[in-house]
């Protein structure tokens, strides 16, 4: 019993930091109706130079800042300089020039850092809470949660209750009328990616100090997972993308508790293969209104 609540808790915690990143991908759904395929390997170099701002401070938190506002400045010269030269006529082009740049910005990090995995010290103490016996959530943990949910929080707000979330739903939903009625439709999908790519970045962020450490690769397994979340709870809903990370953490961390890690993957794909096939839009995806 005692190794069940550990393994919930400890899912709990990972599912909280695969939920940020699958709310960045929400985020680009939302601002350009598209996938980022390169959305992990542009956090990771956001936090290469939030990292390194924390080995000159000695400050995690100013690492912090400085990883998010980077990964903002990133996704505004990936969207301005690179995909908004693709064609977007299909998506096809916009993935493979995606994926391409996952190639590039790997190799140069690879060339300019090595492979070695480069340590990042937490905050806060990682030494879990002991409640009846029973170790839970660790300060560290309870503050990612916190972040989490205030992302969520805010992310609702803006896009439901702001006229520049507004705007950026439009513009992706429907660029030509939006242009019609006023709306600058490029500003708003930059608007859009710098956004997602600063969450993307803050998750990473946040997710280093319980990994081995930071390296060009650190990101991969976690867009993975939050690509799975993100689908699971609907592309369009970021309480679904809170929900989807947490389920998936805690099945990751069951699973690998008392099955062992190999089988962690298969679990996962046989809970997105289920989900797909009883609702292919995802639990949390709005239903469309009838036009006939």
């Amino acid at each position: 019993m005692d190794r069940l609540a550990f393994l919930l808790a400890t899912g709990i915690a990972r599912g909280l930091v695969v939920a940020l990143f699958a709310l960045s991908l929400v985020i680009i759904w939302r601002a350009a109706r598209i996938v980022n395929f390169a959305q992990a390997a542009m956090a990771v170099v956001a936090v290469f130079v939030g990292l390194a701002v924390t080995n000159l401070t000695g400050s995690f938190w100013l690492g912090l800042v400085v990883a998010t506002a980077t990964g903002a400045a990133v996704g505004y010269a990936v969207e301005r300089w690179l995909i908004r030269l693709v064609p977007a006529t299909t998506p096809l082009p916009g993935m493979i020039v995606a994926i391409g740049l996952v190639m590039v910005l790997q190799s140069a990090i690879g060339i300019a850092f090595g492979p070695r995995h480069r340590p990042v010290q937490a905050p806060l103490s990682e030494q879990p809470f002991v409640v009846g016996g029973v170790p839970v959530l660790s300060p560290y943990d309870l503050f990612v949660l916190l972040v989490a949910l205030g992302v969520v929080v805010a992310l609702a707000v803006l896009f439901n209750a702001t006229g520049l979330g507004l705007q950026m739903r439009a513009s992706a939903m429907a660029p030509e009328v939006s242009r019609l009625l006023g709306v600058r439709v490029p500003r708003m999908v930059t608007l859009g990616w710098m956004l997602s790519a600063a969450v993307a970045a803050l998750a990473v962020m946040l997710l280093v100090p319980t990994e081995l450490g930071l390296n060009a690769h650190s990101g991969d397994v976690l867009f993975v997972h939050a690509f799975t979340v993100a689908v699971l709870g609907g592309l369009d809903s970021p309480v679904g993308a809170l929900v989807g990370g947490v389920v998936v953490g805690v099945l990751v961390s069951l699973v690998t508790g008392f099955l062992g890690a190999g089988f962690a993957p298969i679990a996962v794909l046989v809970l997105l293969t289920g989900v797909l096939l009883v609702r292919p839009g995802g639990i949390f995806a709005a239903k469309e209104a009838r036009t006939a």
